[in-house]
């Protein structure tokens, strides 16, 4: 299929769960819902707007395709569902407003977060599969401290870490690793607190451990081992914390122990196992510390038991069960420790539990569910235990995916997942940026599916691409949307495209469209179309070029009408990929560069034609992916900046060029996707700036001293930044 793609003029825009039980390795290590990039639009530049100083600009779970700059909003589309902070995969929230707590600077972290526990100090233990931890590496266990900030306590694990316990000056490790601190030990070990150096205690579990619980001497583990402390131990032991033995208490379980809780003499246990203790006991079940039998007490869990947390004579439950303790209960049950019977506290969680932490009266619940409690909260949520239903909070933090570990550390909680980000809002592949705050505003017009170009008109925002409904109205594939409504926002414009529109660019009363359409604005137009923007319906005006394939950019200049993609004919006349048009009639004017592949981008500056794509020639030269074309003649001038992959972002600037894609190297520099290219240099013309891109660009708007690029990252000059970010076009760093 063509790729879909399309400018915006004026602004620089580029328009263009885990569900189940956490037992093993292969059921903690989930990969993070992948994002399909689309491919971007292009753009055309203007005088930059004035400068503003921006603060950290919220990311997205998925891909920024376009934007558009008005004043201190910046308008953002692509294919995404959330917009929030830069928190990387845990997070430090304030009980009372679910932001980052005041004095608080996270250190984001690379990877999923598994496991949190309290350090004593105000910060936290964390395990997982994460490898770095800010521009530090921390190999699946690290502290963080109580501002955020990374603690130096390094035990350095080479698998992953999916349980920790503290108990005096040792924390100890299970998971899935054989070398943790500094020594060779099989998936649990004891680290001493201060060095992070694995004691002599070596219990060497032949399987991975995914549940530990102390109490005094003994340690607690579950798991799907089936030796640990030289004993034979099938999923569940106790293993003396003064020896590397495992003590004679022995309940056998049958399958997987995910989650375990010690109170007293009394061990309740979680996971996907049929028997334990030598009782037929689903999933659950309550195990005396003596003995190791099984206790009457039988909630009968119909699935997997994930987490488990006591208060008083009430053990909490959480995984992926519809039923438990006699109830329909939905994830999320409060079970009797007397009767075992479900009590008439139910959450009912609209997706799956796993992980709970329990503060005073307030129970916290991370997993999978967009629902709980009789609200809407998205994978995390604070649920009150004195209220049987209805019982979510006013707390509301928001991540866009799963939540996997919770721990209460002082007046904070730790949130760990699979998430980039938590304490944002829920957005459809558009939303609103204050480019002063970096937070998202609350205009939400939310379309049905990717938005591929926006355009900013007077009051509106012009927005483009594959919907069929936005801004509250069915509106196929193009539409104007109200600035100063927060939700069904779509004017009565309709031009209503018959198939995708992939670039916008605007020249007074008129937008010119283009995309794989074949009929838009009440009219036959093919490809390419020039709508009156003071008509609602039956829009197209008469201009007519007729292109023979897919429009991916526009650029307007004067009376010309650049435009370029895939076709051979355009505008009456054989143009291979790039024409110019007049803007009265529709016919290709003279202008004839004939590039030899498919054109992305285009950007127009004075007599200059800045233009991108796959091309190997173009303008009668030999031009790889770049070029400057002479608005004039249509010959390719002599700067040539050679890239080594894809460019699909142009945005121009006095004397430089901003290039942004997929390559590696370019105006004869190493340069990771981004760069300044100098305008008055030819060759070897990168100049030193160096953002360092950790994914691809799709979209650069610049703004007086920032330059925002939109796409698929991860990171922007080793900064956790994802999707979005804001560029100090003197130093190259993402601004804060």
């Amino acid at each position: 299929m063509n790729r879909m793609k399309g400018a915006v003029a004026i602004l620089f825009c580029i328009a263009a769960v885990r569900c189940g039980s956490l037992i093993d390795e292969a059921e903690r290590i989930r990969k993070k819902t992948e994002v399909t990039e689309t491919t971007p639009p292009a753009s055309t530049p203007v005088t930059p707007a004035a400068a503003t100083t921006p603060g950290q600009l919220w990311g997205t779970d998925g891909t920024v395709s376009a934007a558009a700059l008005s004043g201190n909003t910046l308008y953002i589309g692509g294919t995404f569902t959330y917009v929030g902070p830069n928190t990387g995969n845990g997070a430090i929230l304030d009980p009372a407003t679910g932001k980052t707590p005041a004095g608080v600077t996270l250190t984001a972290i690379f990877g999923q977060v598994s496991v949190a526990v309290p350090d004593g100090a105000g910060g936290w233990y964390i395990g997982g599969t994460f490898t770095q931890v800010g521009t530090t590496t921390r190999n699946r266990i690290a502290r963080i401290n109580a501002d955020g900030s990374l603690h130096t306590w390094n035990p350095n694990a080479n698998s992953v870490v999916s349980s920790l316990v503290v108990s005096g000056t040792t924390v100890f490790a299970g998971g899935a690793f054989t070398t943790i601190g500094g020594q060779a030990r099989n998936r649990i070990a004891a680290l001493d607190a201060t060095t992070g150096n694995a004691t002599t205690w070596n219990p060497n579990s032949d399987n991975a451990v995914a549940a530990l619980a102390i109490s005094g001497t003994t340690l607690y583990a579950g798991g799907v081992f089936t030796t640990i402390g030289g004993q034979s131990r099938s999923r569940i032991a106790a293993l003396d914390t003064t020896t590397n033995n495992a003590t004679t208490w022995n309940p056998t379980a049958d399958n997987s122990v995910s989650a375990l809780f010690i109170s007293g003499t009394t061990l309740y246990a979680g996971g996907a196992f049929a028997n334990i203790g030598g009782q037929p006991r689903n999933r659950i079940a309550a195990l005396d510390t003596t003995t190791g039998t099984a206790t009457a007490w039988n909630p009968n869990a119909d699935s997997n038991v994930n987490a488990l947390v006591l208060s008083g004579s009430t053990l909490y439950a959480g995984g992926t069960f519809f039923n438990i303790g006699g109830q329909t209960r939905n994830r999320i049950a409060a079970l009797d420790t007397t009767t075992g019977i479900a009590t008439a506290w139910n959450p009912n969680a609209g997706g799956t539990i796993n992980a709970l932490a329990l503060s005073g009266t307030t129970l916290y619940a991370g997993g999978g569910f967009t629902t709980i409690g009789g609200q809407t909260r998205n994978r995390i949520a604070a649920l009150d235990t004195t209220v049987n239903t209805n019982n979510a909070t006013a707390w509301n933090p928001t991540a866009p995916n799963t939540v996997l570990a919770l721990a209460v550390s002082g007046s904070a909680v730790y949130a760990g997942g699979q998430f980039t980000s938590v304490g944002g809002v829920m957005r459809s592949n558009i939303a609103a940026l204050d480019t002063i705050t970096g937070e998202a505003l609350a205009w939400a017009p939310g379309a049905d599916n990717t938005v591929n170009a926006l355009a900013v008109g007077s009051g509106v925002v012009y927005a483009a691409g594959m919907f069929t409904n936005i801004g509250g109205q069915a509106r196929n594939r193009i539409a104007a949307l109200d600035m100063n409504t927060s939700t069904n926002n779509a004017t009565a414009w309709n031009p209503n495209a018959n198939a995708t529109v992939s670039a916008l660019a605007s020249s007074g009363s008129v937008i010119y469209a283009g995309g794989v359409f074949s009929g838009i604005g009440g009219q036959t137009r093919n490809r390419i179309a020039a709508l009156d923007t003071s008509i609602n319906t039956n829009n197209a005006t008469a201009w007519d070029a007729n292109a023979d394939n897919n429009i991916t950019a526009l650029a307007v200049s004067g009376s010309t009408i650049y435009a370029a993609g895939f076709f051979a004919n355009i505008g009456g006349q054989v143009r291979n990929r790039i024409a110019a048009l007049n803007n009265t009639t529709g016919t290709a004017t003279s202008w004839d560069p004939n590039s030899d592949a498919q054109i992305d981008t285009l950007a127009v500056s004075g007599t200059i034609v800045y233009t991108t794509g796959a091309f190997s020639n173009i303008g009668g030269q030999a031009r790889t992916r770049i070029a400057a074309l002479d608005a004039a003649t249509g010959t390719a001038t002599a700067w040539n900046p050679n890239a080594n992959g894809n460019v699909t972002a142009l945005a121009v600037a006095n004397t430089l060029v901003y290039a942004a894609g997929g390559y590696t190297n370019i105006g004869g520099q190493t340069r990771n996707r981004i760069a300044a290219l100098d305008i008055a240099i030819n060759t070897n013309n990168a100049t030193a700036w160096n953002p360092n891109s950790g994914g691809t660009i799709s979209t650069l708007t610049l703004s007086g001293s920032t330059i925002y690029a939109g796409g698929t990252f991860t990171t922007m000059g080793l900064r956790p930044r994802y999707n979005l970010v804001a560029i100090d076009t003197t130093t190259g760093l993402p601004l804060y």
